[in-house]
């Protein structure tokens, strides 16, 4: 079985290349559907498959940079970018991502760089999926009061509703986002982003995994506009990301490159299920994903404290990540047909 097998040139490691295959693919559906580059699940994905994690982190960013573009596109097209938002939150989001790259080089001089990205992944996820299952609970709590009072339910209402706070700080310029449809100070989406950016710089992430629940609680974009404005967001720290890591010696391009074959494919599918699944479908289905994602990391943590268990968590941490990346694309896949095919038999019965 040694043709699954490739010899990366630049990291030295021997990789099982239908697992890059798979997390191209399954990523770009799932980066596509969520606004974000996926990087929250390849770049564990790449470590777990046997790269260092600061060549998973490079790696992924430069696979990121070219996926998010294609996705920018399609989003753009259904108008579900603002671009105004996406444009000031440049600011720190380059700051932040240079910040957090200088950090990553650091720790592995120390030899810290696996055991301490691994954990402060695990402690983001928690907190991420914390977010959305308590904004999920408090929507539908919100509903079944107002169904027992006999009132219509509001459907553009919000579980968390912190971003309704953070308008009311009227620090000058306050700037109108017109594709988002709010008002705000311009030093919020450039502390957001700032905070974004350093955590994409430290983790490997083009800072979607943050930055899409962060445009919609703390800034207060609607889902799917959020959805297309981090993936704006997503390309350019990924186009800065990868160039920063290749100068470092970092980038693995031949996994790269495979990976956005199949994620160029992907981002396609996964963007016109949006059209198809709106709000809180997307934020459950993307809960789900992240408490996958955090479970399969402290798989791979345990063997630092119980050594035995290694082979058999190495094992159960690939099947997971990879089974989780199929099962969340298929979803998206069979949704958008069924959107789609209700929408032409709509189109037949007005014809």
């Amino acid at each position: 079985m040694d043709w699954l097998y490739v010899l990366m040139p630049i990291s030295g490691v021997t990789v099982f290349w239908p697992g890059l295959v798979i997390l191209g693919v399954g990523v770009g559906i799932i980066g596509g559907f969520f606004g974000m580059g996926g990087a929250w699940m390849v770049t564990p994905g790449l470590n777990i498959l046997g790269f260092p994690m600061a060549f998973a982190i490079g790696t992924d960013i430069a696979h990121m940079a070219g996926k998010s573009l294609i996705s920018t596109m399609r989003h753009g097209r259904f108008g579900n970018v603002d671009y105004r938002l996406g444009f000031i939150m440049l600011v720190g989001t380059v700051v932040g991502f240079e910040i957090g790259a200088q950090m990553i080089m650091w720790l592995e001089r120390l030899g810290k760089v696996e055991l301490y990205v691994r954990w402060m992944y695990v402690v983001l996820l928690i907190l991420i999926a914390w977010m959305i299952f308590s904004d999920v609970a408090k929507k539908r709590k919100k509903e079944r009061e107002a169904r027992a009072a006999g009132m219509e339910e509001d459907k553009l209402a919000t579980g968390i509703e912190w971003h309704k706070t953070l308008h009311k700080i009227r620090i000058p310029p306050v700037i109108h986002f017109k594709a988002a449809g709010f008002y705000c100070s311009a030093w919020l989406p450039i502390f957001i982003s700032f905070f974004t950016g350093w955590l994409a710089g430290i983790l490997g992430i083009g800072g979607g995994l943050i930055r899409m629940p962060a445009l919609i609680y703390f800034i207060g974009c609607p889902t799917h506009i959020a959805v297309g404005t981090d993936l704006f967001e997503v390309m350019i720290s990924g186009l800065y990301g990868a160039a920063t890591y290749t100068f470092k010696g970092r980038t693995e391009l031949v996994a790269a490159l495979i990976m956005l074959i199949g994620a160029a494919m992907g981002a396609q599918i996964g963007t016109v299920a949006t059209k198809y699944i709106k709000g809180y479908g997307i934020r459950i289905a993307f809960g789900v994903a992240v408490i996958g994602c955090c479970i399969s990391i402290i798989m791979k943590l345990i063997p630092n404290y119980i050594a035995w268990t290694k082979a058999a968590m190495d094992t159960a941490s690939t099947v997971l990540i990879l089974g989780l990346v199929a099962a969340l694309s298929v979803y998206i896949f069979i949704k958008m047909l069924q959107g789609a095919r209700e929408e032409i038999t709509v189109k037949k019965g007005k014809t």
